[in-house]
């Protein structure tokens, strides 16, 4: 396993990607470390750390801790996907017959959409930032020390166009990820913001231990748990439904072709952790609302308390929005009349199926039995163990929404790296198999 990973570096290619990648990576951690001048860094820490187990304290973990120090890069990639969000309900509900037109054009087409959810992006940014001002300005932090000693209009014109220009370079620099590195790059930027906080997570539990103030029995069933959880979710998530396809024979010229036996795989997780990432930020749409009122509000007050993670209505709501994304990815991503009419030109049956429409409707069939499962297994991962976490006093890094990020984008930038070794005739991570991937993109159209 070593010897393979050491094979990266022999690839020039690869090991440029591969540093590249990380270099991205210090730049985004370095950035989200340069607190906004005129902020309170005493005031705002205080606030987070008693909301470090609310929806504030999960944007904070998604956004790697930037927004608990009110950083340059506080607002994260939640902007971007948002507007991605949009741009891709607005093809898939045929609104604007432009997007559609767009999205037949091919690479120009896709361009153009691109840049139209840069636009978007750059509205989102500037009204979350200046919501998210507002909020700061007004939070009353538990000492009674206001964040902000001088809220002047400089300073909201200054933040707000900082916190924009922070939201614009992070979705550059994703992008630049993704095409010139390894992986997804706004996907492995989250991943970096999330796994940054594990190292502090563990030394905390550990602490807890010696103190005495949680038992070592207990810790050491909630790691093999945690273990057992991981594996269920990597088997999850690299699992497939192998339609079995058979190719007629065909003469052409003095020779035979087809005859040949394949299948047709379909992910029972095909949307991975795009569906996840979406939910969250739509989640967070209600809580930039309430920034504009202030939390000093009676009515955001109780909204924020009905809003907040562990409320069975929050968890209900969470649920029901990774089962939409999960049908709605797959519905964007694979058109059964497309592969049947694919199969069929190039000779493909299913054994027992008539090509062409009944083909079409067999593929969608199953696409709708394995996606309800897999979407049903999402929303249970990404639900409970955060509900668990609330009621047993779990650590951070057991939180189901973590893990299913930090798992999916590890397979997939795993995937991606072996897969440049296979092309380039090194062998790949695993002796037996090869790691599934599925080259998923946040933000693309």
């Amino acid at each position: 396993m070593i010897q393979r990973f050491t094979d990266i570096f022999d690839v020039p290619d690869l090991r440029k990607r591969v540093l590249f990648t990380l270099g991205a990576v210090a730049v985004y951690r370095l950035g989200a470390g340069i607190p906004i001048p005129g902020i309170n860094g005493d005031a705002i820490r205080a606030i987070f750390d008693a909301q470090k187990n609310s929806l504030l304290g999960f944007l904070n973990i998604f956004s790697g801790g930037a927004l608990g120090r009110f950083s340059i890069f506080s607002l994260g990639v939640m902007p971007y996907i948002n507007a991605s969000i949009i741009m891709s309900l607005l093809q898939g509900a045929h609104v604007l017959p432009y997007l559609d037109r767009l999205h037949k054009e091919g690479e120009l087409g896709r361009r153009k959409l691109n840049s139209l959810t840069r636009y978007l992006t750059l509205f989102l940014a500037t009204f979350q930032s200046f919501g998210l001002t507002i909020a700061v300005t007004k939070m009353p932090s538990p000492g009674g020390i206001p964040v902000v000693s001088n809220p002047t209009w400089a300073f909201y014109m200054m933040t707000v166009l900082t916190l924009t220009a922070g939201t614009i370079f992070i979705m550059w620099l994703g992008e630049q990820m993704t095409e010139n590195g390894i992986g997804n790059g706004i996907s492995l930027l989250i991943f970096a913001g999330i796994v940054e906080r594990i190292p502090s997570a563990v030394y905390n539990e550990i602490s807890l231990v010696r103190m005495e103030e949680k038992g070592l029995i207990g810790e050491l069933f909630m790691l093999a748990l945690l273990l057992a959880v991981i594996l269920v979710v990597v088997w999850v998530e690299t699992a497939q439904r192998k339609i079995p396809v058979q190719y007629a024979k065909r003469v052409i010229g003095r020779k035979m072709y087809g005859g040949a036996s394949s299948y047709l795989p379909l992910k029972v997780d095909q949307s991975g952790v795009i569906a996840v990432i979406f939910a969250v930020s739509l989640l967070t749409v209600p809580v930039t609302a309430g920034m504009f009122f202030g939390q000093q509000s009676p009515g955001v007050v109780k909204f924020m308390e009905f809003w907040s993670r562990g409320n069975w209505i929050y968890q209900l709501v969470y649920a029901l929005l990774v089962i939409f994304f999960c049908y709605f990815y797959n519905s964007v991503s694979i058109n059964p009349t497309d592969l049947a009419d694919n199969m069929k030109k190039s000779g493909g049956f299913v054994p027992g199926i008539r090509p062409g429409e009944p083909t079409a409707k067999y593929v969608e069939w199953v696409l709708e039995r394995i996606t309800l499962g897999g979407a049903l297994f999402v929303a249970t991962i990404a639900v409970l163990p955060d509900y668990l976490r609330h009621q047993m006093n779990v650590g951070f890094f057991f939180g189901g929404t973590s893990l299913l990020i930090v798992v999916g984008v590890a397979l997939d930038t795993m995937g991606q790296l072996e897969a440049h070794l296979i092309m380039r005739h090194y062998e790949g991570f695993l002796k037996k198999g090869r790691i599934q991937q599925r080259w998923f993109n946040v933000g693309s159209q």
